[in-house]
Protein backbone atom coordinates (compact mmCIF):
# COMPACT_ATOMS: atom_id res chain seq x y z
CA UNK A 1 0.00 0.00 0.00
CA UNK A 2 1.23 3.49 -0.73
CA UNK A 3 2.20 5.83 2.00
CA UNK A 4 0.24 9.04 2.36
CA UNK A 5 1.97 12.37 2.70
CA UNK A 6 0.29 15.49 4.04
CA UNK A 7 1.77 18.93 4.19
CA UNK A 8 5.49 19.59 3.71
CA UNK A 9 7.42 18.44 0.68
CA UNK A 10 7.92 14.77 -0.13
CA UNK A 11 11.42 14.48 1.34
CA UNK A 12 10.18 15.61 4.80
CA UNK A 13 6.41 15.20 5.01
CA UNK A 14 4.54 16.54 8.01
CA UNK A 15 2.70 13.24 8.44
CA UNK A 16 3.45 9.78 7.07
CA UNK A 17 0.78 7.11 7.29
CA UNK A 18 0.83 3.47 6.35
CA UNK A 19 -1.09 0.34 7.12
CA UNK A 20 -1.12 -3.41 6.74
CA UNK A 21 -4.17 -5.62 6.31
CA UNK A 22 -4.79 -9.32 6.85
CA UNK A 23 -7.68 -10.60 4.78
CA UNK A 24 -7.52 -14.05 6.41
CA UNK A 25 -8.78 -12.44 9.61
CA UNK A 26 -12.10 -11.83 7.83
CA UNK A 27 -12.57 -15.60 7.53
CA UNK A 28 -12.06 -15.97 11.26
CA UNK A 29 -14.56 -13.16 11.85
CA UNK A 30 -17.11 -15.07 9.76
CA UNK A 31 -16.43 -18.15 11.90
CA UNK A 32 -17.07 -16.09 15.03
CA UNK A 33 -20.33 -14.76 13.57
CA UNK A 34 -21.36 -18.32 12.74
CA UNK A 35 -20.75 -19.41 16.35
CA UNK A 36 -22.89 -16.53 17.57
CA UNK A 37 -25.63 -17.43 15.09
CA UNK A 38 -25.54 -21.07 16.24
CA UNK A 39 -25.92 -19.96 19.87
CA UNK A 40 -28.83 -17.67 19.00
CA UNK A 41 -30.41 -20.40 16.88
CA UNK A 42 -30.18 -22.85 19.76
CA UNK A 43 -31.76 -20.33 22.11
CA UNK A 44 -34.63 -19.44 19.80
CA UNK A 45 -35.56 -22.74 18.20
CA UNK A 46 -34.30 -25.69 20.14
CA UNK A 47 -35.78 -29.12 20.63
CA UNK A 48 -33.26 -29.76 23.41
CA UNK A 49 -34.47 -32.69 25.49
CA UNK A 50 -31.64 -32.92 28.01
CA UNK A 51 -32.86 -30.08 30.22
CA UNK A 52 -32.47 -26.35 30.57
CA UNK A 53 -28.97 -26.26 32.10
CA UNK A 54 -27.22 -28.02 29.16
CA UNK A 55 -29.15 -25.80 26.72
CA UNK A 56 -28.11 -22.62 28.56
CA UNK A 57 -24.50 -23.82 28.68
CA UNK A 58 -24.51 -24.55 24.94
CA UNK A 59 -26.11 -21.20 24.08
CA UNK A 60 -23.79 -19.18 26.34
CA UNK A 61 -20.75 -21.15 25.15
CA UNK A 62 -21.52 -20.61 21.44
CA UNK A 63 -22.29 -16.91 21.88
CA UNK A 64 -19.24 -16.29 24.10
CA UNK A 65 -16.90 -18.12 21.71
CA UNK A 66 -18.41 -16.24 18.78
CA UNK A 67 -18.04 -12.85 20.45
CA UNK A 68 -14.42 -13.55 21.43
CA UNK A 69 -13.46 -14.76 17.96
CA UNK A 70 -15.41 -12.06 16.13
CA UNK A 71 -14.16 -9.08 18.12
CA UNK A 72 -10.68 -10.54 18.63
CA UNK A 73 -10.18 -10.93 14.90
CA UNK A 74 -11.80 -7.64 13.89
CA UNK A 75 -9.45 -5.82 16.25
CA UNK A 76 -6.50 -7.09 14.19
CA UNK A 77 -7.78 -7.04 10.62
CA UNK A 78 -5.45 -4.13 9.99
CA UNK A 79 -2.91 -1.92 11.69
CA UNK A 80 -2.33 1.75 10.92
CA UNK A 81 0.91 3.60 11.58
CA UNK A 82 1.08 7.39 11.72
CA UNK A 83 4.34 9.28 12.07
CA UNK A 84 4.36 13.03 12.64
CA UNK A 85 7.10 15.42 13.79
CA UNK A 86 6.83 14.46 17.46
CA UNK A 87 5.65 10.86 17.71
CA UNK A 88 4.40 7.74 16.04
CA UNK A 89 1.05 6.17 16.72
CA UNK A 90 -0.06 2.60 16.09
CA UNK A 91 -3.80 1.84 15.91
CA UNK A 92 -5.37 -1.56 15.40
CA UNK A 93 -8.65 -2.59 13.84
CA UNK A 94 -11.62 -0.50 12.87
CA UNK A 95 -11.96 1.41 16.12
CA UNK A 96 -8.23 1.94 16.63
CA UNK A 97 -7.86 -0.11 19.79
CA UNK A 98 -5.41 -1.15 21.03
CA UNK A 99 -3.48 2.04 20.38
CA UNK A 100 0.06 2.98 21.27
CA UNK A 101 1.74 6.38 20.97
CA UNK A 102 5.52 6.57 21.18
CA UNK A 103 7.24 9.98 21.31
CA UNK A 104 10.16 10.11 18.86
CA UNK A 105 12.31 11.33 21.75
CA UNK A 106 12.08 7.75 23.13
CA UNK A 107 13.26 6.16 19.85
CA UNK A 108 16.98 5.44 19.46
CA UNK A 109 16.73 3.93 15.96
CA UNK A 110 14.39 2.33 13.46
CA UNK A 111 15.21 -0.70 11.32
CA UNK A 112 13.58 -2.34 8.33
CA UNK A 113 12.57 -5.97 8.97
CA UNK A 114 11.87 -7.77 5.67
CA UNK A 115 10.39 -10.95 7.20
CA UNK A 116 8.15 -10.49 10.24
CA UNK A 117 5.95 -13.54 10.79
CA UNK A 118 3.13 -14.26 13.24
CA UNK A 119 4.80 -17.60 14.03
CA UNK A 120 7.87 -15.85 15.46
CA UNK A 121 5.65 -13.77 17.75
CA UNK A 122 3.21 -16.49 18.83
CA UNK A 123 0.37 -15.44 16.52
CA UNK A 124 -1.42 -12.41 15.18
CA UNK A 125 -2.23 -9.40 17.29
CA UNK A 126 -0.57 -7.29 19.96
CA UNK A 127 2.24 -9.49 21.26
CA UNK A 128 4.91 -9.39 23.93
CA UNK A 129 7.81 -11.81 24.27
CA UNK A 130 10.47 -11.19 26.91
CA UNK A 131 13.34 -12.07 24.58
CA UNK A 132 12.00 -10.09 21.60
CA UNK A 133 10.01 -7.13 22.92
CA UNK A 134 6.54 -5.98 21.84
CA UNK A 135 4.92 -6.22 18.41
CA UNK A 136 1.75 -5.59 16.48
CA UNK A 137 1.62 -8.33 13.86
CA UNK A 138 -1.37 -8.50 11.52
CA UNK A 139 0.28 -10.35 8.64
CA UNK A 140 3.50 -11.92 7.43
CA UNK A 141 5.88 -9.61 5.62
CA UNK A 142 7.82 -6.41 6.07
CA UNK A 143 7.79 -4.34 9.19
CA UNK A 144 9.47 -1.64 11.25
CA UNK A 145 11.52 -2.43 14.35
CA UNK A 146 11.91 0.48 16.75
CA UNK A 147 14.81 0.40 19.18
CA UNK A 148 13.85 2.50 22.17
CA UNK A 149 16.30 4.33 24.45
CA UNK A 150 15.22 2.12 27.39
CA UNK A 151 16.47 -1.01 25.56
CA UNK A 152 13.06 -2.30 24.51
CA UNK A 153 11.97 -2.96 20.94
CA UNK A 154 8.62 -2.44 19.27
CA UNK A 155 7.85 -4.12 15.93
CA UNK A 156 4.98 -3.17 13.62
CA UNK A 157 3.99 -4.91 10.39
CA UNK A 158 3.22 -2.21 7.85
CA UNK A 159 3.30 -1.93 4.07
CA UNK A 160 6.20 0.12 2.68
CA UNK A 161 8.12 -0.28 5.93
CA UNK A 162 11.31 0.99 4.28
CA UNK A 163 9.66 4.38 3.71
CA UNK A 164 8.46 4.43 7.32
CA UNK A 165 11.99 3.73 8.54
CA UNK A 166 13.38 6.56 6.39
CA UNK A 167 10.80 9.02 7.73
CA UNK A 168 11.40 7.97 11.35
CA UNK A 169 15.18 8.17 11.00
CA UNK A 170 14.91 11.61 9.37
CA UNK A 171 12.91 12.81 12.38
CA UNK A 172 15.16 11.44 15.10
CA UNK A 173 16.94 14.36 16.67
CA UNK A 174 20.69 14.36 16.03
CA UNK A 175 22.71 14.12 19.21
CA UNK A 176 19.83 12.69 21.24
CA UNK A 177 21.07 11.41 24.59
CA UNK A 178 21.64 7.70 24.98
CA UNK A 179 20.11 5.35 27.55
CA UNK A 180 22.45 6.49 30.34
CA UNK A 181 21.24 10.08 30.10
CA UNK A 182 17.54 9.23 30.21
Amino acid sequence: MRDHLRGGHTSHPDVWTGRATNRIQWLLAVLGAACMALGIGLAVDSAWTSGVVPLVMAVVGCIAAGVLVLFGTLAFVHVALRVDKESLEVRCGHIGVPRRRIPLSRVADAEFAPHVTPRHWGGWGYRWRPEKGTAVVVRRGEGVVLRLWDGHTFTITVDDAEAAVRVIRDRLRPGAPGPAAR
